[in-house]
């Protein structure tokens, strides 16, 4: 669940105990080029204000003008789709016929929104099972393979965050990565068995692991779900770690680094038990070259790295800028 879906969850509980009535829209199936995915949510009110989205904007009014109007979800659960046929998606603004399916459901007791909430900011992974029937709900703990299920009478989704990054060193670049990527859906775990960095983290909802790093790693039981990112600069931490990762179905590994040190690195990798297409894997230097300098600007470069991998977004190298000088009020390029 991302910080957006977080906000649709809590304004869904704040308006239902204030007396107002609210209904929770879910994606749940899409077809052709929806403009967002399952799983997106968004809480209209009575009166017509609303949070989150299912569309980017695209059927969102009509939405609020049915729910204002007690024509869809009034009394219990139902089912609404969008842009069947062409003449809807262009009603709609539904890009290329795009299609979605939504589930509303009127907020109540039942909903279960506070313990939901409650597991969520635990940053634990809750699933929901939600009855279209009766509109009661029950509660699961959740699992990192869980996903948004469907089949007419009963719509599971899954809550809480469904990424996991582990990063290796509690150094400041650590601190922007862990409070950036939470954002981005991720759990964040930091690695550090050294107590002069250990010791000053302060950041109370990332977990910190003072365990050896390749020890960690094999303990999390790292899935497609998972990233490692290693920013310790000690070859001792960081390739202890790295030696695990790589070897496990994580989707993104990578090493802050020059590529001088990385190029090292990887010669260092081979005289282990990894194979090359393994060693391949590594994404060092680390992030995309934007030219970033400062701890947030290198977070930014690794986070969008990542949500490109995680995206399946095929990215060019990216030219560094070039230096320039300037002179009289003239940049000049440097070679």
């Amino acid at each position: 669940m991302d910080s957006v879906d977080l906000e649709v969850v809590r304004s869904a509980l704040k308006w239902s105990e204030s007396g107002h009535r609210a209904t929770l829209g879910t994606v749940v199936h899409t077809w052709g080029s929806a403009p967002r995915p399952v799983g997106a949510m968004l809480v209209i009110r009575d009166d017509g204000q609303v949070m989150g989205s299912v569309s980017g904007g695209c059927v969102e009014d009509d939405l609020i003008d049915k729910v204002k109007s007690q024509a869809l979800a009034a009394s219990k659960p139902e089912v609404t789709t969008y842009g069947v046929t062409q003449e809807q998606a262009t009603r709609y603004g539904l890009p290329c016929g795009g299609t979605l399916q939504i589930v509303l459901e009127p907020v109540g007791k039942e909903s279960k929104l506070e313990d939901l909430l409650s597991v969520i900011e635990r940053h634990e992974l809750a699933a929901r099972f939600l009855d279209m029937e009766t509109g009661k709900v029950r509660m699961e703990p959740g699992k990192w393979s869980d996903l948004l299920e469907f089949d007419g009478k009963v719509l599971k989704t899954v809550h809480g965050p469904r990424w996991r990054l582990l990063l290796i060193g509690a150094a400041q670049v650590s601190r922007y990565l862990a409070q950036m990527a939470q954002a981005l859906d991720y759990h964040v775990t930091v690695c550090d068995p050294r107590g002069e960095y250990a010791d000053g983290w302060d950041l109370v909802e990332v977990p910190l692991n003072r365990g050896y790093p390749d020890d960690v790693v094999v303990q999390m039981n790292l899935d497609a779900h998972s990233a490692v990112v290693a920013v310790t600069h000690d070859p001792k931490l960081d390739d202890a770690a790295l030696l695990e990762a790589l070897k496990s179905p994580a989707f993104y590994v990578g090493a802050l680094g020059s590529k001088k040190n990385n190029d090292a690195r990887r010669i260092r990798l081979a005289d282990f038990d990894l194979a090359a297409s393994e060693i391949e894997r590594l994404r060092g230097p680390v992030g995309l070259k934007i030219g970033s300098k400062t701890p947030p600007e290198i977070a930014v470069a690794i986070l969008a790295e990542m949500t490109a991998v995680r995206r399946g977004v095929q990215i060019p190298e990216t030219v560094e800028p070039p230096k320039v000088n300037v002179s009289a009020g003239c940049e000049v390029p440097q070679n």
